[in-house]
């Protein structure tokens, strides 16, 4: 086993936009752009002319970048992706950890989530909760579903909104299930617009939740956060650095955001600017973007995968 692999606990697979999200079109258009809630966006590189976000193009990158593992998570912006993703799993299960989703905005949601997992396989769920606010997450029927995920070791995958209401329910659900594994993503959203976040006390609290014996914290698209200040990214490196403080650096995971991050800069430069900082030392590199995330999902028989050199080196 390769022990300098890299695995990514945030990207994101279809093979086709085409959904709407508050009665606005998200469609894959042409050259890698969609429309996108009013307005045509370069969803993924221009090189995807047909906007097919295939498992087979990410594993070129991944092999390239020498990331031997991906999580591939599901947000509503995207559509739901199971029957896709149900068959990546399928065809490279050392390679991908596949969340399923199911339509949280539609109550008997439950019992397509025990089908997802119990039948066609997938080993957790997805919940955009950033995108539920007003449907709690301590609903019910919610609640049925994270003890059965709890009872049958599935994962969750959750956003949180900005603000601590989901941070209570979220508590709430962990002091419930203390057994249940998450991932709570993109960093809590880092970025907040007027305070940096390690002075916002929502953002504070929702690392917090990390102290909790199973629950983890992933950085997918920290890149898009702090695109404004762009590469080498020295206050997304902060904010990394900040969550550590207060669950250490066992709790943290990265990630890439893959592929819409990759618009305005490479797949290796998503985590690059943490390879090199001279702000972490080369055991909270180590944890950060490999061993956490490879205990976490359980991920075993990773690739070798050498460096090869750019032809312009």
């Amino acid at each position: 086993m390769n022990d300098e692999l890299i695995i990514d606990a945030h990207s994101h697979l279809w093979l086709r936009q085409d959904t709407t999200w508050n009665g606005q079109a998200i469609r894959t258009t042409r050259n890698g752009r969609s429309l996108f809630l009013g307005e045509e966006v370069q969803m993924l590189p221009p090189f995807m002319t047909d906007g097919r976000n295939t498992a087979e193009i990410f594993l070129s990158n991944m092999d390239y970048a020498q990331v031997g593992a991906a999580v591939v998570v599901q947000e509503f912006i995207d559509g739901i992706q199971n029957d896709y993703l149900k068959t990546v799993q399928q065809q490279y299960p050392d390679r991908f950890f596949c969340f399923a989703m199911v339509d949280y905005l539609q109550d008997g949601f439950y019992e397509e989530a025990l089908h997802l997992m119990a039948v066609d396989g997938f080993r957790g769920m997805a919940i955009p909760g950033h995108r539920l606010l007003g449907r709690p997450l301590t609903s019910p029927e919610m609640m049925k579903m994270f003890r059965l995920m709890e009872a049958n070791h599935w994962l969750l995958s959750i956003t949180l909104a900005d603000g601590m209401e989901q941070v209570a329910q979220l508590r709430e659900v962990i002091e419930e299930c203390p057994q249940l594994k998450i991932a709570i993503g993109h960093l809590g959203m880092a970025a907040p617009p007027k305070t940096p976040c390690w002075e916002n006390e929502a953002w504070r609290q929702q690392m917090l939740l990390a102290r909790h014996e199973n629950v983890m914290v992933e950085t997918g698209g920290i890149t898009w956060l702090y695109n404004s200040e762009f590469y080498p990214y020295p206050t997304a490196v902060r904010a990394i650095r900040e969550a550590a403080n207060l669950v250490g650096w066992n709790k943290l995971m990265w990630g890439s955001d893959y592929p819409r991050t990759i618009t305005a800069i490479t797949y290796r430069m998503s985590y690059d600017f943490v390879k090199k900082s001279a702000e972490l030392s080369n055991e909270e590199k180590r944890l950060f973007l490999d061993e956490n995330a490879r205990r976490f999902y359980d991920f075993h028989q990773l690739p070798e995968l050498p460096y090869i050199k750019n032809m312009s080196e």
